[in-house]
């Protein structure tokens, strides 16, 4: 029987365990956005999964949607960034990229240079966003032009090209909660009438060019997307999100990707789940719904079948020891609820994880 703690091959590369660290977005860069030696030693304390996925990276200055969170478009990042991918191969992990455009999903008084938040479509998100002066409304982002979604497909593909060069073992990219990716593919978010939106193929072009792009630059083994069918989280509504994920999966499925990252909102996605993962070849990592911080008894879903890892994000949190004590049935640290902003602990939201 297939268990949590057995060795898989992901695209060629060898993971220790099926244990995911899922992206937890920690607001802990320095200046510039570039990563700072507690990054190295969070990641490395938890380089014992047998995949570790990064906080959301802005691949652009006008990607950023909070403050303190990394990049990955300046030499000094990348510089940065090497220091952390050493530190977790030297503890004989894996460790792979998210690549996080926010979108929307942010703030004019977290970027330079009179930027505002860019977006599919020129309609707010309800709700607040966490800056270094306090909560702020979200505003309206502008529209990309179609010169400049061609531009952002550009940026992620030259930031996983850097993730590359900085010794990332592969990237992520962000299509889930509410973020620029997801943000094309709702239909409340995206109210284009170009080749960029509209129907079923036009809300999934921005996704499924993204990805190309990153597979022609770096490769499709090493490269994966996260979605979250249906997730509310950042104002998103896909009352009927099985035909548009249904086609996304069956247009990325020749690509060869590493791995399809799927984030459950609620116990009825489970349907969603296995028929994406039949028509989906490769490797599926699995945040499943849970009603709190996903439990160690999840790992029964590697048994079953529903997925080939499970990730783990405030339990792990609190946890860096986490596949130690998931073999051995604990103990366990319980997560701080009043170290996160937001509502949701299990660590597949995106806002600041603070003490982390």
């Amino acid at each position: 029987m297939t268990t949590a703690f057995d060795a898989f091959d992901l695209a060629g590369t060898q993971l220790a365990n099926r244990i995911a660290l899922a992206p937890m977005t920690r607001s802990r860069a320095g200046g510039g956005g570039v990563p700072t030696e507690l990054t190295a030693e969070y990641y490395a304390q938890r380089a014992s999964a047998g995949l570790v996925i990064t906080e959301g990276i802005q691949p652009s200055v006008v990607g950023q949607g909070y403050p303190g969170t990394p990049g990955l478009h300046s030499d000094e990042q990348i510089a940065a960034w090497r220091k952390v991918t050493d530190a977790v191969h030297d503890k004989g992990g894996t460790i792979f990229a998210q690549i996080m455009h926010a979108g929307r999903i942010g703030h004019p008084v977290l970027l330079p240079d009179g930027l505002t938040p860019v977006g599919a479509s020129a309609v707010a998100a309800t709700g607040q966003v966490f800056t270094h002066v306090g909560p702020k409304d979200l505003v309206t982002p502008r529209e990309l032009t179609d010169a400049e979604i061609r531009g952002t497909i550009a940026d992620f593909a030259t930031a996983a090209r850097a993730a590359v060069d900085a010794g990332f073992d592969g990237v992520e990219l962000h299509g889930a909660n509410g973020y620029l990716i997801h943000q094309f593919l709702a239909p409340n978010s995206n109210l284009r009438t170009d080749e960029w939106g509209g129907s079923v193929e036009g809300r999934i072009r921005f996704a499924l060019e993204t990805v190309r792009a990153v597979v022609a630059e770096i490769g499709g083994d090493r490269t994966a997307i996260r979605l979250s069918p249906g997730n509310p989280y950042n104002d998103i509504d896909e009352p009927a999100p099985e035909p548009t994920y249904s086609a996304l999966v069956q247009a990325i499925e020749p690509l060869g990707l590493a791995y399809l990252h799927l984030v459950e909102s609620v116990a009825d996605d489970r349907a969603l789940t296995e028929s994406l993962r039949k028509q989906f070849n490769g490797t599926l990592v699995l945040n499943p719904a849970s009603e709190g911080p996903t439990a160690p008894g999840a790992l029964a879903l590697i048994e079953e079948g529903v997925a080939d890892l499970i990730a783990y994000g405030a339990l792990f949190l609190a946890n860096p020891d986490l596949p130690e004590r998931l073999r051995a049935g604990g103990p366990y640290n319980t997560p701080d609820s009043a170290t996160f902003f937001g509502g949701d602990h299990r660590g597949y939201t995106d806002y600041p994880v603070l003490g982390a």
